[in-house]
């Protein structure tokens, strides 16, 4: 196994079909077919599926893949350092749930690098992408929320795909809404006073089991069900239709505006927020430094 066939590999898995990713590489088709049939009889399993359509990556070839950027872009820093003397870019990515403090402590850490060079990158998205992008090396770190109906699964899923769990910051429960909702003066709400608004969800896509839900008391029955794919379109439904979603109570009124607020549930659930990584990765200094801007939320935490 060379460097030279896990670049390839690489760029076969970002392109459409072994033309497109032969002319990326200044390289002949058939030379890059060859080089990537003897990576995969070398390491025993099929990288991509060719069909007429084009090819695809297998599951095996994705989790290759996430190795094999890891390790090319270890020897580009090496390179970039020892070889051209060049000033090293740091690198961070981190997914995560829609957090809007987890955004915030986001923004604070790269204030930090000043006038560094560096290349960051944030995706917030779905529970599932938020643990399949740390397993697969796309993120450093990965944030979301374990309780005691998720934890079993979630866990589990975990030790599969050998990853850890950290635990951040424990909260209650609380209802967010916006400031003109009827009930938005309430020190505290129940289930059942809410039972006549929507509930707002983020939609889960293909892993759209209950487990995997980001909002706590999934499996409840809800009369009236939303869901939505990102936060601009909630806040929009919480506005419009008196919506409301379930959350760990840490507003940000920085970035989502001071139109919100947050009124307990009646209820001794407890949310457990936190960050994921690969088993016995070393952490980063940039996702050491994220990290601490993200505890300075613990006190913020409403228990």
């Amino acid at each position: 196994m060379t460097l030279t066939q896990l670049q390839y590999a690489i760029a076969v898995a970002g392109a459409s079909s072994m033309n497109e990713a032969a002319r990326t590489l200044f390289i002949s088709q058939p030379s890059l077919s060859a080089a990537i049939r003897d990576l995969e009889e070398e390491i025993g399993m099929e990288l991509f599926r060719r069909t007429n359509r084009g090819i695809s990556i297998t599951t095996e070839g994705e989790e290759f893949i996430g190795y094999a950027r890891q390790v090319v872009e270890q020897y580009a820093l090496l390179e970039s350092k020892y070889i051209n003397k060049e000033v090293t870019r740091k690198k961070f990515s981190v997914s995560m749930q829609h957090y809007t403090f987890a955004v915030k402590a986001f923004v604070e850490m790269v204030k930090q690098f000043g006038m560094d060079e560096y290349e960051f990158a944030i995706h917030e998205t779905r529970t599932y992408d938020v643990i399949a992008n740390v397993k697969n090396h796309k993120s450093e770190i990965g944030i979301l929320y374990l309780d005691a109906f998720n934890r079993q699964v979630l866990t589990k899923l975990f030790r599969e795909y050998d990853l850890e769990f950290h635990e951040l910051l424990a909260c209650k429960i609380y209802v967010y809404m916006w400031k003109g909702h009827p009930l938005a003066e309430r020190r505290e709400v129940s289930m059942e006073e809410l039972e006549e608004y929507p509930c707002l969800s983020f939609e889960q896509g293909d892993h759209n089991s209950f487990h995997f839900s980001e909002e706590v008391l999934s499996s409840y029955r809800y009369k009236r069900l939303i869901k939505a794919s990102d936060r601009a379109s909630l806040l929009n439904l919480m506005v419009g239709l008196n919506g409301y979603t379930l959350c760990s109570g840490i507003i940000c009124e920085e970035l989502n505006g001071s139109e919100y607020c947050a009124v307990k549930l009646r209820s001794d659930a407890i949310m457990t927020i936190g960050y994921l990584i690969r088993k016995n990765a070393p952490v980063s200094e940039v996702a050491m430094k994220y990290l601490e801007e993200i505890s300075k939320y613990k006190n913020k935490a409403l228990l």
